[in-house]
């Protein structure tokens, strides 16, 4: 509930603070005292559009403080937790409103959006007038609040659950019928190019290799001549190895004759011998080496283009083609097991969308038996509040074939205000004071259903008096037992059943007015409720009339 209400440089109010209790709590005043400046400022804590209007004259700005006392389980502070608030303690929700028309939020003295104070600010209030938009009238709330009526929360949460369900389902099907028609499209060149691919058969890394190898064979070819040249010079008939050989010979055999003169020589000798033996095996290794077989280069160059050309065709590099090959081999067989899994997700996709139909239709017959209920709860309070020729009407228009998250049921509520005349939305029908009647009625009936845990009523009784007035007391007393309530009110009647009476004035001279609200004591009180049964001029017979108003709803409360 709003435990507390701190109001700055709003308006005429220059500073203000309000503690709220339980039950009914009514404000009254004299006309332009400042009651709706009040109740625009509490809309501006609850997230209300900013208006730099809305700031006390020569004041830099203007705040307003709303404190609400909510249990742990309330939605709010499902919202605080989903948005990292803090949710411990008081909810706390402050406006700054700037004389330049800029405005700052804070909740729990943490910087938020407007956004997010709205949000909040319809789960704490709900603010009911003439001409006010924010509560019932709004036909998106109708279908919630016959389900809050009717107990149907549960059947409501486990129709969502299986059309969120059914969507999952309807999507994981779109999904994979679009790879598989994309893959059926591409089957022709995914079969050519894996039988190409596997035929081909190409090897990671041998590109590197025939490269290599055709280099390779491509040089031996350039340098055999050359080397073939040393080969005959070194073996051939005009080597100088076998004359080498002879003269080695004849000199160890003189080396004998004479000691000591030709044994340098013919170590040298040796030494040559040994070197262009040497070099005639490197020479047959060369020649070795540089055999090539031209069909084996022929050979190497086409397996080397035709992997090139197989790279070039399908943009990957060589070495990828291995893998390529067999990812296409993968999609093939994707292509075939997805035809299976596509008719699974079909039959997976109509089993949800036929559960959810099931559940759509349970709901939808539960919400006409409530509906039923509900505007009979409702039709009996509207006598009492002078609409006893009036129908309200539960309007449900179902569509099977549109499933929606919240069912294949748009709710509305209607009205009749005379008999003979046409039915029709209740905002557009019933004039300002039987919508706020209407709307009464319909609170009443939903008692603390559906309801946000505080009801502000703004001047509902207008245009009322005297035994309708006393029924919209009643009525407004019996909400207040469940929930809190407070009510800007005009008559006397629902003044005299409050719990707390509050009073709304103006102070001040000529150049400074300002707006004030206090707590009256049972004296004040019933000053008060005389000066609304007498008007301008108090008299002893008014005087009189409030203290037996109020000693007989003191009675009654009793």
């Amino acid at each position: 509930m709003l435990s507390h209400l701190s109001i700055r440089d709003i308006v005429l109010i220059e500073r203000l603070d309000i503690d709220f209790s339980a039950g009914l709590s009514v404000l009254t005043g004299e006309t332009g005292a400042g009651k709706s400046i009040l109740l625009d400022a509490l809309s501006l804590a609850l997230g209300a559009r900013g208006d730099a209007a809305l700031v006390r004259h020569g004041a830099p700005q203007g705040q307003v403080t709303a404190v609400f006392d909510v249990p742990a389980a309330h939605p709010a502070r499902e919202i605080l937790r989903d948005n990292a608030l803090p949710d411990d303690g008081d909810i706390i929700l402050r406006r700054v409103q700037a004389a330049d028309g800029r405005t700052r939020v804070f909740i729990n003295d943490q910087p938020a959006s407007v956004t997010l104070m709205r949000q909040l600010g319809r789960a704490l209030v709900e603010i009911h007038g003439q001409h006010d938009e924010r509560a019932l009238v709004d036909t998106a709330a109708h279908r919630d609040l016959l389900d809050a009526f009717g107990g149907l929360g549960g059947q409501a949460g486990a129709v969502r659950a299986a059309w969120r369900a059914w969507r999952e389902a309807e999507e994981a099907l779109s999904r994979h019928r679009a790879r598989v028609d994309a893959a059926a499209r591409e089957a022709d060149f995914l079969r050519a190019s894996v039988e190409e691919l596997s035929k081909l058969d190409p090897q990671p890394g041998e590109e590197t290799a025939l490269a290599e190898e055709r280099a390779a064979m491509m040089r031996a070819e350039k340098i055999a001549s050359d080397i073939a040249d040393a080969q005959e010079v070194l073996s051939g008939d005009a080597s100088p190895v076998r004359q080498l050989a002879g003269l080695l010979r004849r000199l160890e055999r003189k080396a004998q004759e004479a000691p000591g003169l030709l044994e340098g020589i013919v170590r040298s000798l040796d030494e040559a011998l040994l070197s262009l033996d040497a070099a005639q095996e490197a020479v047959e290794e060369a020649l070795r080496a540089t055999e090539y077989d031209p069909a084996r280069l022929e050979k190497a160059e086409e397996r080397l283009f035709a992997l090139r050309a197989a790279a070039r065709k399908h943009n990957v590099a060589v070495d990828d083609l291995a893998a390529l090959r067999d990812r296409m081999d993968a999609d093939l067989a994707d292509l075939d097991a997805g035809e299976e899994r596509l008719g699974h997700l079909e039959k997976e996709a109509a089993a949800r969308c036929a559960a959810y139909d099931e559940a759509a239709a349970r709901l939808s017959e539960a919400r006409r038996q409530a509906a039923g209920a509900l505007a009979e709860t409702v039709m009996a309070e509207l006598p009492a509040l002078r609409l006893e020729r009036a129908r309200f009407i539960v309007n449900i228009d179902s569509a099977p074939g549109e499933r929606m998250e919240d069912g294949i049921d748009r709710v509305e509520f209607w009205v009749q205000t005379n008999p003979g005349t046409r039915a029709g939305p209740m905002m557009k029908v019933a004039s300002g004071g039987e919508l706020s009647r209407f709307l009464l009625a319909l609170k009443v009936a939903l008692a603390d259903r559906g309801s946000a845990p505080t009801l502000v009523f703004d001047e509902i009784d207008t245009g009322v008096g005297g035994a309708v007035a006393d029924a919209i007391g009643q009525r407004l007393a019996r909400l207040a037992s469940r929930i809190q309530v407070l009510s800007v009110t005009h008559a006397p009647q629902v003044a005299a059943r409050a719990h707390t009476h509050y009073l709304i004035a103006k102070s001040g001279g000529h150049d400074r007015v300002t707006t004030g609200v206090a707590v009256m004591d049972s004296a004040a009180r019933q000053e008060e409720i005389a000066r609304m049964l007498a008007g301008a001029t108090v008299t002893e017979e008014a005087r009189a009339a409030a203290e037996r108003l109020l000693r007989e709803n003191t009675a009654a409360a009793e």
